[in-house]
Formats: C-alpha cells, structure tokens, sequence
C-alpha cells in the first residue's frame, strides 16, 4: 500500500489519537432497542407502499418494521435478507434520504421520514449478532457458476446462486472481498471491520468457493471460464479512473480519490496516513465527499470541493453536500480545473475557469479564471471501465463504454452475466449492484435448469 511522502504540507500524525477515535467513529450511531421501537410505531404499514417501490432490491419495508414492532428481530432481519443479503451494509452506506425515505408517506406529510435506514440496521444488527445464518441450500443442480469479483453484485449473485443449489467459485483480484463495500466507502459509514464480516456472513451458506488474487485480462480468461463452467458472472467494477486531461497529473500531491479511500479503509493506525493542509477535491460524486470529509478529519486545514457545475447537478445528494459543508468542506460551483501548478515536482496549486451553461445547455468556460493553494488533490470525476479485460477473448457487447445487458443481466453472450458498476446504467450503489446480482443468479439458475449453455 503506497502513501505519498511527508513533505512540508503533508504529513502523518496531525492529531491526537482521541481525535482521530472521535472522527472515524460511527457517523449514525445504531438504535437501542426503545429507539427501535419508538421509530417502528411510526410507521403506517402502507399498502402497496411507496418505500418499498423505491427501494432497488424490493424489500418489503412496512412487513420488517411491523417484525421489530411485534419484537421479532429475528424475522425481520430475514425479510431484509431474502430481498437483499448485503442489507446490513445498504442500511449503512445507501442514501435512503432520496429513496425509500424520500418516498415514505410521513416525509410528505410531515417532513420526517421513517428512519428506515437505521431500523433496517437495527434488524440485520441484531441477526448477524447472533450467529450465523439459517439460509439452507436447495438440493445440488450439479452445475458450476465463475464469479468473476467478490464485491456487492458478485456476493449477491453467488449466495442466491449457491442457495439455488449451484456451485460458485469466487475470483477476486484483491486479497479481501467487499468490492466497493471494503475500499471505496467512507471508513465512519462502515466500522468495525463490517464490510468482512458481511463477506463471512454471505459465505457461510456454503456452497461458494473463493480464489483471491485471480484478475480478469491478467491471469483469468473469460474464454477458459466459459469452457470450464456452466455459466459466468462479470461483476467487474470499473478498474479505471478518469484523468482531468491536464499537464502535471504526475506531481506529488495530486492523487485518485478512490485509491486514497481504499487506503484509509485498510490502514490499521489512521495517524500513519499523510495528509496535506490544503486540499482541493475535484468532483461532486459521492466520492468526492467522501474523500474531502476524510481528509479534513485527517487533520487538513482547509478543504475545497470543486464541480464544474451547479449544486442541483452534483451526483451527490443535498444531504451529503450539507454533510462536507458540516463538516467544514467549503464546495464552490461552476468551475473546471485547468492546470495543476506545480514547485519542485510538488503541487502547489489548482488554477480552475469558471463555468456556465451556453445556450444550447452546454457547459462552456467564461475565460475567467482562479487560483486555489493545494499541497494535495484529488480527483473524483468517475471510473471508467476497462474493456481490455476482454483482449484476445470474444467480449461482450458494449455500450457507452460499458457491458451492455438485458433485463435479466445477460450479455450478449448467451451464458455469461453481469452486473453492478461495470454495465451500462450502473450507478455506484451497493443496492443497484445486490440487485443486479440478485437477478442475475436467479436467471442464471433458470437457464441452466432448462437449457444447456453454448460455448
């Protein structure tokens, strides 16, 4: 794991460790039981109600709060996952305030959603507290499914696909399962390791193998997967970040957001991350946020975000905006980066133009330009996929850049899937990814169960 130097504006240790307990802490501490309660009786038991709709993975939500209302945690936890088996990270990490509880029937009335998220937590919490799991696996299909990634869709997929009564073997390149779940997520939105024992609850079904160190374009082919199972799952993610197409990327200081995110994540001693004093977060995704709260409660003194367009644009929803701005990110609009100044191979500063929409309601520069101090930035304008995975092997299909699928995740290759960020539509949630994995599976199993696949 690389970390970038200690220079004079970047340095380890800022703060005191008590400060750095109190930063990466839990951002929304679980309910108690009371609380549990309390929050569930609000709740009006909708028919055909509105949160459930919104919710990518379907799960029934007035059935789980009506569990914890009657004290059955146990099966409310089993709701949640029958519908969604990663549903103790999504009730951590999903921005339920623009889907479920921006649907829920007391935001419109009152302004005061459920707080769906947190007794989804509270459920599953209390389940995997307990043990393991009591899923039981379908009698054997005798057939074999590769998964090709151990992150959100790839998870979902192989537990639905080994609770089907199928075979799957896991290929991931890192060491550790989770996807984005384990190196691209703020480390307070997941602590405790969670995003492990996740992985550890979904494996033990049984049924699912795992081979780490296993890359797609490196030492695994998707044409020897093809030849040596029944059928594949690509739940690749996207491998490749997008560069800001300037002069000077390669000074020290200027870094890809998601890599330092993941670094945070697996640093076992926060105080041993370097961080600038000046950072300037160049982006408006979730992303971007996350990395420029990070790095504020790192230590850095002053931290910007900058989005080359307006605040109603920003993939990141109003409340993680307000979250960074609580948090002390300043976050200027409508400015694009269009040099990155540079002292002795070192950053030094980010000159941006400001921006507008022309007349055709394209984004245009003014000409009028700015200078913002930066020992360190960060680029968070997306990833992009990369479709060399492919090279030398029948792809398939893309489209805009991505795996194009039908409505069942199926590729243009009849027995080959995928889903999560790697094809088209994907959106950077875990609960898109589960649901994509999720419905995967449960085409891939009919397929297997009434056709034989074609090499």
């Amino acid at each position: 794991m690389g970390t970038s130097p200690s220079l004079p504006g970047i340095a380890a240790g800022r703060l005191t460790p008590q400060d750095y307990t109190r930063n990466f802490s839990d951002l929304h501490p679980p309910l108690d039981d009371h609380q549990a309660f309390v929050e569930a009786g609000r709740c009006y038991f909708c028919f055909d109600a509105p949160c459930t709709i919104a919710c990518p993975t379907s799960i029934d939500i007035p059935l789980f709060i009506r569990q914890i209302l009657t004290e059955d945690a146990k099966s409310s936890a089993l709701t949640i996952f029958q519908q969604n088996i990663l549903g103790g990270m999504c009730a951590r990490v999903c921005p339920t305030e623009t889907l479920c509880e921006e649907a829920c029937v007391r935001e419109a009335a009152e302004g005061k959603p459920i707080k769906i998220g947190l007794l989804q937590r509270y459920a599953t919490d209390a389940y995997l507290a307990n043990g393991k799991a009591t899923f039981t696996r379908s009698a054997s299909t005798g057939k074999s499914v590769a998964v090709v990634g151990g992150g959100p869709a790839g998870l979902a997929c192989a537990h639905r696909l080994s609770l089907l009564g199928n075979d799957v073997t896991v290929y991931e390149a890192r060491k550790k399962l989770g996807g984005l779940n384990e190196f691209g997520i703020a480390t307070y939105k997941a602590t405790d390791d969670f995003a492990q024992k996740e992985a550890s609850f979904v494996l033990s079904l049984g049924g699912i193998d795992v081979k780490s160190g296993y890359a797609l374009g490196e030492n695994l082919r998707l044409a020897d997967l093809r030849k040596d199972f029944d059928a594949v799952f690509l739940g690749l993610g996207l491998g490749g970040v997008n560069g800001l197409g300037l002069d000077n990327e390669d000074l020290t200081g200027v870094r890809d957001a998601i890599d330092y995110i993941g670094e945070l994540r697996q640093v076992d001693d926060k105080a041993k991350l370097p961080v600038g004093r000046r950072i300037v977060v160049i982006g408006g995704g979730m992303t971007a946020v996350d990395a420029a709260i990070q790095t504020k409660r790192l230590g850095a003194d002053e931290v910007t975000m900058v989005y080359r367009r307006g605040q109603e644009h920003m993939k990141a929803s109003r409340y993680e905006q307000e979250l960074a701005q609580t948090n002390g990110v300043q976050i200027v609009y409508w400015a694009k980066p269009v040099e990155l100044i540079g002292e002795d191979g070192s950053l030094s500063g980010v000159r941006f133009e400001r921006t507008r929409l022309d007349k055709d309601g394209r984004l245009a520069g003014t000409g009028d330009t700015f200078d913002i101090a930066a020992d360190m930035a960060f680029k968070a304008i997306g990833q992009k996929f990369m479709h060399q995975l492919f090279e030398n092997d029948k792809a398939p299909k893309l489209a805009s850049g991505r795996i194009k699928v039908n409505e069942n995740r199926q590729t243009s290759l009849s027995d080959v899937w995928a889903g999560g960020d790697c094809i088209e539509g994907g959106d950077d949630l875990t609960v898109t990814a589960v649901d994509d994995g999720r419905t995967a599976a449960e085409a891939i199993d009919k397929f297997l169960r009434t056709s034989s696949p074609q090499a």
